[in-house]
Formats: structure tokens, sequence, C-alpha cells
């Protein structure tokens, strides 16, 4: 998936979250904007990739793309890094929804993600897209109709408070 369409899934799957928490609502979705984008770091044509393209490159050469950063064990790797050191949870909650987001919509694509890193087996959706395809356009606009839904609702339950 290309990058507006992991930001659009990070602000999608923080609204839904923020559903259902009681964290503030706004943080999450930033969190979650950093988080979709976090686990593309290993390609260095990716948003996060030119922005930190030393650090991109070292990745890239370690692991590959869509390998380690779009596995279990580096959302827990981040897991246990954000509850270190960010004190704010709502922080942690919104950058690890983003990255499940992230790794979620990479699933969709052909190529898949090494979900089980560092056993090198592919996992996809049974039905995928190709990255920057037409089908890839529609569930950009999904994402986005659902966005505004559960922004929608969020801002309801606020005007109902006050």
């Amino acid at each position: 998936m290309q990058g507006n369409t992991h930001i659009v899934g990070g602000i999608t799957a923080s609204l839904a979250f923020a559903q259902i928490s009681n964290d503030n609502p706004f943080v999450l979705v930033g969190a979650g904007i950093v988080g979709a984008l976090l686990p593309d770091i290993c390609h260095g044509g990716s948003k996060i990739g030119r922005t930190f393209p030393i650090i991109s490159k070292i990745v890239n050469k370690l692991f590959g793309h869509r390998s380690f950063t779009h596995s279990l064990l580096f959302l827990f790797l981040a897991a246990t890094l954000l509850h270190s050191f960010i004190p704010y949870e709502a922080i942690t909650a919104g950058i690890l929804v983003g990255m499940v987001s992230h790794i979620v919509l990479d699933m969709g694509t052909k190529q898949g993600v090494k979900l089980f890193f560092p056993i090198n087996i592919s996992v996809r959706f049974p039905l995928t897209t190709k990255t920057g395809g037409k089908v890839e356009k529609v569930v950009l606009v999904l994402l986005s109709g659902l966005s505004l839904y559960f922004g929608y609702e969020l801002i309801s339950q606020f005007v109902q408070v006050i």
C-alpha cells in the first residue's frame, strides 16, 4: 500500500480505537499516523524512509522490506520500548494501533508481510491487490468514509457531554 493509504488507515484505526478507549482521540490520531508510517522505515522510497534516509538504508540492509518491521516481533519490541520510555499511554496506544493498521493493510498486497519474522513465511490475505492499483484506491475511499464516521461519532459523544 502507498503512504496515503497507510496514513488514512492509521487515522481510521485510531478513531475506531478511540471509541472504546478513554485516551485523548487527538493524541491517538496523531500517534496513529506516526505508527502507520513507521513499519516502512525499511523502504527508502517511503515517506518515513525519505525523512530518515540513513536509518532506512541500515534497516533495509539488515532486514529487507516487509520483514522485521512488519512482524509481530517488531510490534512486541516497539510496545516494550514505548511502554518503557513514553509516559503518556495514548501516544503508545496510538503508535501501536497505527503500526497494526499498516501491517494489516500490507497483508492485502501480493507480496504480503513476514509476520512471523525471523521465520521466512509471507502472510497475506486470500484476496490481494497491487500496490497503487485501482483496488487500493477503493480501499482508500472506504477507509476515508470510516474515518468520517468514527470522527462524527466522537464529536457527537463530545457534544453530548457538554
